[in-house]
């Protein structure tokens, strides 16, 4: 497994990361799969303290323990949930970051955290202070770098200006090709992306055109061109799994793309999909029969 450096933080990340929030509750079954994709050589964890209300990074805690020293360890902070009740509140203050965080490194059984990311954010935050609790928390060694999870241009270009953020983490796939007016300029801050969704809820999987005949599309495709579109990927390259990870990968901006497993036989599918060739032209084909849309809101 390669590894890209994410940003200028001096992490290494493996090219394919873990989504945590996927991970079932039972501890035998996730360190199972854990120690799948840790045998494959990823390294990269991600997990928020919003998923299953901290229950996964409680989960996440107890199965990489023995492998921290071995692990690049992500979590986000920015919804504030209700123990009682499903209401989350969106809360990027300094206070709640630098409480919360020692929430986080509880469940997650470490003293630091890799990578602690904003999880959302809005241009009507304060986001001097929130920048603020990010840099406190690095000089006191509890993080090592930090990052935002945002597909919000107007949020994405002020932290590139105003911070020291290593990365930001968005939805990108060969379905969902909008970060793509914002990759180049990432790359040249020195900035680096890590991907969520790529396999697009498994459509850009072996399972992609039974998982499109059981929806009614997927963001602006519609069921026909969906299933249509699929078709056309099919035929540029047999493997639509590995298809779709390269296409992601292929830009410079990309750190690691993340995708869940819930099973060690999914992860076993995604790093065949890896090691699979891919030439450039079937990339470039690719990018011919789906959509380049753009960000139609929140920008400056």
């Amino acid at each position: 497994m390669k590894k890209r450096q994410l940003g200028t933080s001096g992490l290494a990340v493996s090219e394919i990361g873990f989504g945590c929030m996927s991970l079932p509750t039972d501890e035998k079954d996730a360190g199972r799969i854990v120690d799948e994709a840790i045998a494959h050589g990823i390294n990269y964890f991600d997990t928020a303290d919003l998923y299953d209300k901290g229950e996964n990074e409680k989960v996440v805690g107890k199965v990489l323990k023995h492998h921290r020293n071995d692990i690049i360890l992500a979590t986000k902070v920015g919804n504030q949930w209700q123990t009682n009740t499903d209401e989350v509140q969106w809360n990027p203050s300094k206070d709640y970051i630098k409480k919360q965080i020692h929430t986080s490194l509880k469940r997650l059984q470490t003293d630091y955290i890799d990578l602690y990311q904003l999880h959302g954010g809005m241009i009507t935050d304060n986001s001097i202070e929130t920048i603020e609790a990010f840099e406190e928390l690095k000089k006191e060694g509890l993080i090592r770098a930090y990052g935002i999870s945002s597909i919000r241009p107007n949020v994405i270009n002020r932290f590139l200006t105003e911070s020291e953020i290593a990365s930001i983490m968005m939805q990108y796939s060969l379905l969902d090709r909008r970060p793509e007016e914002l990759l180049d300029m990432i790359h040249q801050s020195g900035r680096s992306v890590v991907t969520r969704g790529t396999l697009a809820k498994g459509l850009l999987t072996a399972e992609g055109l039974e998982r499109a005949n059981q929806t009614k599309g997927y963001l602006n495709y519609e069921s026909d061109e969906l299933k249509n579109t699929l078709q056309q990927l099919m035929s540029i390259h047999n493997n639509l799994h590995a298809l779709s990870v390269h296409s992601v990968l292929q830009h410079k901006a990309i750190g690691s793309v993340v995708t869940g497993a819930s099973s060690p036989e999914q992860i076993k599918s995604t790093i065949k999909a890896y090691e699979t060739t891919v030439t450039q032209d079937q990339l470039e084909q690719a990018k011919t029969v789906t959509r380049q849309d753009v960000y139609k809101e929140h920008r400056i």
